[in-house]
């Protein structure tokens, strides 16, 4: 991406920071890896790869109900529910609960951890992004909302110690 671009990029992310990720990744021919990159610095980290897939991954596992996205060009998949736990077998993570959300992850082309704080339809949010090795999003995995809709406020502590933890970890 040129500079010039880049510095576009950054400033249409800092006016727009709710903008939909990948509606400006398509739009703008990049990936939404470097829209996220483009947010404002205090409202991303990115830390890790396939290790720090299962890291977040088994922490998630722990934090009760949360919403689970996948957005594709053909349709936006949303379950709320606890993720399942895991576990490594025949090359995946494999989601182990036979009923709910399960399933098959390539968790070898996870190309890094992004932890997302932005404001979004006039809310608070936030949100991990898997991101995988060619800078698409895999999924993302945001933290619930109580009875009020505000974020609740152990998963954001616990969103917020991962993140420290896969920051620190890549930055080593």
């Amino acid at each position: 991406m040129l500079n010039t671009d880049l510095a576009a990029l950054k400033t249409y992310m800092a006016e727009n920071p709710g903008a939909v990720i990948e509606t400006v990744a398509r739009e703008r021919n990049i990936t939404p890896r470097a829209v996220l990159e483009a947010l404002p610095s205090e409202m991303v980290t990115i830390g890790g790869g396939g290790d720090a897939f299962v890291t977040a991954m088994t922490d998630i596992a722990e934090w009760g109900e949360v919403t689970l996205i996948v957005h594709t060009e053909d349709g936006i998949f949303e379950t709320t529910a606890p993720l399942s736990p895991g576990a490594i077998g025949h090359g995946y993570y494999n989601l182990t609960q036979p009923k709910g959300l399960h399933g098959h992850l390539r968790h070898e082309r996870c190309g890094g951890v992004a932890f997302v704080e932005r404001p979004f339809m006039g809310k608070s949010s936030a949100f991990v992004a898997f991101l995988n090795v060619d800078g698409g999003v895999m999924f993302k995995v945001f933290v619930g909302r109580d009875e009020t809709r505000a974020l609740k406020q152990d998963q954001l502590e616990r969103f917020r110690a991962l993140a420290r933890i896969l920051t620190k970890t890549t930055a080593a």
